[in-house]
């Protein structure tokens, strides 16, 4: 798998969180990243992780077609659970992101321990 493959979905994320970043500083004070109120905000550690795998992952060559697809997909969740489409911050969006976060740390660590 090409490297620019592999950090594309990266590339794109930095920008959403210093979009996020730079979108809230105008409006005149930080927003919580979900308006549920029932959840935590824990986007910035679901990107800590996705970030984390992906660093982890690179020099270990155990990036693939599955887990760049389901980077994409992360970031498509974290995309719309940023307020981006239609204004809405819905938490099926960030619950979705964890959920295919999830995927991809289950499926990387199999590929580790399985050496597949």
């Amino acid at each position: 798998m090409s490297i620019q493959w592999v950090l594309l979905p990266v590339f794109v994320l930095v920008a959403i969180t210093l979009g996020m970043f730079f979108w809230t500083g105008r409006r005149g004070g930080l927003l919580s990243r979900n308006d549920a109120g029932d959840l935590p905000n824990t986007a910035p550690q679901l990107d800590l992780l996705f970030y984390a795998l992906i660093a982890i992952g690179l020099p270990l060559r155990k990036i693939d077609l599955v887990l760049v697809c389901l980077s994409w997909i992360f970031v498509i969740a974290r995309f719309v659970s940023a307020g981006f489409i239609a204004g809405s911050r819905g938490s099926q969006a960030w619950l979705a992101s964890a959920l295919v976060l999830l995927a991809m740390w289950f499926y990387f660590a199999l590929r580790m321990l399985l050496l597949i």
